[in-house]
């Protein structure tokens, strides 16, 4: 059984920093793609992406969060990073990291997602 957890997040002024961390336990063989995608408040809110790293660390960034965010990961732990810098009001929301991860008795890829983690950045 693959399962994401994440840790990190919190409250923070505008212009603060905040970290997230995500491992994924279990089972695995090999993963692929990492990212973190968020929920902004409100209903009916769907995930956008913020930020995703293939395992050859090539780095792909929401436009919003271009030069404040930084993305990384541990191939061998298996765990994602992602390094918020100079978070402003509307980087508020739920943030879900989430893997593609083969498991050792599969030949194929699933897509799992960890718990989500509040981010809310006050003014």
């Amino acid at each position: 059984q693959v399962q994401l957890v994440e840790s990190g997040g919190g409250s923070v002024q505008a212009g603060g920093s905040l970290d997230l961390s995500c491992v994924a336990t279990g089972s695995i063989l090999r993963v692929q793609t990492m990212g973190w995608y968020r929920q902004a408040p409100g209903q009916q809110r769907e995930r956008e992406l913020v930020a995703q790293i293939t395992r050859g660390a090539v780095e792909n960034y929401q436009e919003s969060v271009k030069g404040r965010f930084s993305i990384s990961r541990d191939n061998v732990l298996n765990i994602v990073y992602l390094r918020m810098n100079s978070l402003k009001p509307e980087d508020t929301g739920v943030y879900y990291c989430s893997m593609d991860v083969q498991p050792t008795d599969r030949d194929t890829y699933d897509t799992y997602w960890g718990q989500g983690a509040q981010v809310t950045v006050f003014s």
